[in-house]
């Protein structure tokens, strides 16, 4: 078995991308989520020289409430996704759910400006 000290230190040294490279190869090559590794390795990159940080061009838009206008908000949601009344409502009771995943800013930025025209709140991550 390798010494971990070893492999510590060799992650340490990763930039950003290095360690989303490594997460995305551990993930294909074991069949798992690797979103704990990148958050541990992430940080340990910023180490001696911070490498630039890439900006993000993915977004989730999460719905974490109605804001007591359900009706309105499962209208938009309906719009904005194609879903069928009762898949809507599910996903508006169910909050906080993810309406879209993987969106660009600008669609992310619009269906969080709509949601929240109709009395929702929302995040992005």
């Amino acid at each position: 078995m390798a010494d971990i000290a070893k492999i510590v230190e060799e992650l340490s040294q990763l930039t950003v991308l290095e360690a989303a490279d490594l997460a995305k190869a551990l993930e294909e090559a074991w069949g798992v989520s690797a979103a704990a590794a990148v958050a541990v390795a992430a940080p340990a990159a910023g180490g001696g020289d911070a490498a630039p940080v890439e900006e993000k061009t993915e977004f989730d838009v999460i719905l974490t409430g109605d804001g007591g206008k359900k009706i309105n908000v499962i209208k938009e949601v309906r719009a904005i996704t194609g879903l069928g009344l009762g898949e809507a409502k599910a996903l508006v009771e169910e909050a906080p759910k993810p309406i879209k995943e993987g969106v660009s800013k600008a669609e992310a930025e619009e269906i969080k400006k709509k949601i929240e025209e109709a009395g929702g709140t929302v995040e992005l991550k």
